[in-house]
């Protein structure tokens, strides 16, 4: 039974009524705040609960001098369906599915001024609903208990659905506060995806740890992964609550290379050596770096910590292109940098590749990953 029908049946079932009459109950309980019935569908909805033997229609003289009209009137069958559907309305909770919710869960795929505006709006429609429900509730008294309950259900969920997305414009403008070093340091986290671009990289501290290995199959490259981002967060909160800076933790990065070079060149991953990096803002001190070790260390054994460091490394001259796809078939484009831009602009490699990988491979499919190369470069 659908809703519309289940409240149409509910009305005929408090008495009989004919279709005016119960347009005229819907409109003044203001039951369409709840439930979706137009004015054209009590008709067929009629129809049908007919025909399925829920309701029976009489043609009956009303009250006062008019016509007489089609009354309905409830069935047994209709009153045992009714009693079901209703005990089942009453003790199981129901999904709620929206496009609000869906807007949400996507949030980040606005602009956050755009998602404020949204937002905005989205709290003035609640502000006027509340206000035309509490009228018509005033309005319409007194009511049968019931009929009471509807009303003050619907006013206390808009009321905590105010409170709510009050809650949540807080939380969007707080995130706008927050320094997104991939927007500050554009040009070294941003750069384009046509062209080798050259920049000049500054000295910055990172959070580093070293190892060796395949990062597809060796459970040192996780260990480290894991114990870097638990430690950069650490240092998040630590610096939000104590210095009252708040930031968005930057990305993963990794500088690769190899004892044997050629191994490094042919994709023998087994023999490949690594550093793991994250940037750290610069007020970061060692103190800060120390402590945040030492909360993550109480919270979880995570063998890797012991391992990470919190050290300047200037990388200087460089050259960097943005990669879109996947990690495996970034060596044409490697390939392109190293034996075609360097040469023929009179650069030769001066470091360690590095890489800077702006998506999350658990939620990113592998052609729409990206990843900033960057080489170290001297002029020849």
């Amino acid at each position: 039974m659908t809703n519309a029908e289940f409240a149409i049946l509910s009305l005929i079932a408090e008495q009989p009524r004919h279709g005016y009459q119960i347009e005229q109950v819907i409109e003044a309980r203001g039951m369409r705040e709840w439930t979706e019935i137009g004015f054209s569908s009590i008709y067929y909805l009629l129809k049908k609960l007919e025909k399925d033997g829920l309701i029976e229609g009489r043609t009956e003289q009303t009250e006062g001098r008019g016509p007489a009209r089609k009354i309905f009137h409830l069935t047994q069958s209709g009153a045992e369906a009714l009693q079901t559907t209703l005990f089942e309305a009453l003790s199981k909770p129901q999904p709620c599915y929206t496009s609000f919710l869906l807007g949400v869960g996507n949030l980040p795929g606005l602009p956050a001024d755009q998602t404020l505006t949204a937002l905005g709006q989205y709290h003035q429609a609640l502000a006027e609903r509340l206000a035309h429900l509490q009228t018509r509730w005033t309005e319409q008294q007194p009511l049968p208990y019931f009929v009471d309950a509807l009303f003050d259900y619907n006013v206390t969920m808009i009321k905590a659905e105010i409170t709510w997305v009050e809650k949540l414009i807080k939380q969007v403008e707080t995130e706008m506060t927050k320094l997104d070093f991939k927007k500050e340091l554009k040009h070294l986290y941003q750069p384009s995806a046509q062209k080798f671009e050259v920049v000049d990289v500054p000295p910055m501290q990172y959070l580093m740890i070293d190892g060796h290995g395949d990062p597809n199959t060796a459970p040192e490259y996780q260990a480290a992964v894991e114990a870097l981002f638990a430690v950069a967060y650490a240092l998040k909160f630590m610096s939000k609550k104590e210095k009252g800076l708040d930031y968005m933790v930057p990305p993963l990065e990794g500088l690769w290379w190899a004892e044997d070079m050629v191994a490094f060149s042919s994709g023998d991953k087994d023999q490949w050596d690594w550093t793991l990096m994250i940037m750290q803002p610069e007020w970061v001190t060692l103190e800060m770096f120390e402590q945040a070790v030492r909360q993550v260390e109480k919270k979880k054994d995570r063998p890797a910590l012991s391992k990470i460091r919190l050290e300047t490394y200037h990388e200087g001259l460089s050259v960097q292109i943005l990669y879109l796809g996947s990690y495996a078939d970034e060596a044409p484009t490697i390939a392109k940098m190293h034996q075609e831009f360097m040469p023929e602009n009179g650069y030769e490699p001066a470091g360690k590749h590095h890489e800077i990988y702006l998506s999350d491979p658990r939620k990113v499919a592998p052609e729409k990953l990206k990843t900033v190369l960057r080489q170290p470069i001297r002029m020849i």
